[in-house]
């Protein structure tokens, strides 16, 4: 895999000519960015910034992106950066313009065909793997989010069932049960015609990790992907997750950080 072109191929599929993910989101194209606009569950941001911007076309731009959300009232919208965007020192001109940056997460990238029949990839015994369809399922996958993470899983929740109502087709969600109960749950977005799949979640309960869960719940989703026809896996990974990720196969291709901008008072 040549990191460089298919970092390239993710720019463009991905970011540039981003679409909605789930409904009710719209994508636009505004001047040197493409932003993502939703409601205020759905993810609401910056996805991708024209390589040619200069410092001060920067600075415009973030201004004209503040103005935006605020006048839709959204309590917070983030600006997606990542390591290879430009122009140098965006990072300080998002920070100075109010934004709070977050902990970065690794950029990783895999072939599909090489995690279809990853080496002990097994659930381990008792553990059963459930599609999630219906609410019931977005439940159980809310329960072992919150679980795993210590945090609310509220927006999870909504959005999980949205895309099931609205978009079922190119989203998965999964839970592990383990006697009924919810021990880890993953999810993957499908991006038709990129060849890009995302997967997202992957999170366990703290007495199951080490047993193989994160592994096979990976290798399941490199399946479903590869039935129908993606060729790439793209995680952003945490600290936690991105060793276990390079040692499957995945490739970095950079970082990205969440610069966040909530508006005073």
């Amino acid at each position: 895999m040549r990191t460089d072109e298919v970092r390239d191929l993710y720019d463009r599929a991905l970011r540039e000519h981003a679409r909605p993910e789930g409904p009710g989101v719209e994508v636009e194209r505004a001047g040197p960015v493409v932003r993502r606009v939703g409601g205020p569950d759905d993810w609401n941001g910056i996805v991708w910034s024209d390589p040619e911007l200069d410092a001060e076309g920067a600075d415009a731009a973030i201004r004209a992106q503040i103005g935006h959300y605020t006048a839709l009232g959204h309590g917070e919208f983030e600006w997606k950066l990542h390591s290879h965007d430009r122009p140098a020192g965006l990072g300080d001109r998002l920070r100075a313009a109010g934004f709070a940056p977050g902990p970065p997460e690794s950029l990783l990238v895999a072939p599909v065909k090489a995690l279809t029949s990853l080496p002990g990839a097994q659930l381990p015994e008792g553990v059963v793997l459930r599609p999630v369809t219906d609410a019931a399922g977005a439940e159980l996958m809310a329960r072992a989010h919150e679980r795993a993470f210590g945090t609310d899983a509220a927006r999870l929740r909504h959005q999980v069932l949205a895309r099931l109502e609205r978009a079922p087709d190119d989203f998965v969600a999964l839970v592990a049960l383990a006697d009924g109960e919810p021990v880890s749950s993953a999810r993957m977005e499908l991006y038709p015609g990129t060849g890009f799949a995302g997967l997202w979640g992957g999170g366990t309960v703290a007495e199951w990790r080490g047993r193989g869960l994160y592994r096979a719940l990976v290798a399941h989703r490199a399946a479903v992907a590869a039935e129908r026809g993606y060729r790439y896996l793209q995680v952003d990974a945490t600290d936690m997750s991105a060793p276990i990720l390079t040692r499957l196969g995945f490739t970095a291709l950079g970082t990205t950080t969440p610069y966040v901008y909530r508006p005073a008072g």
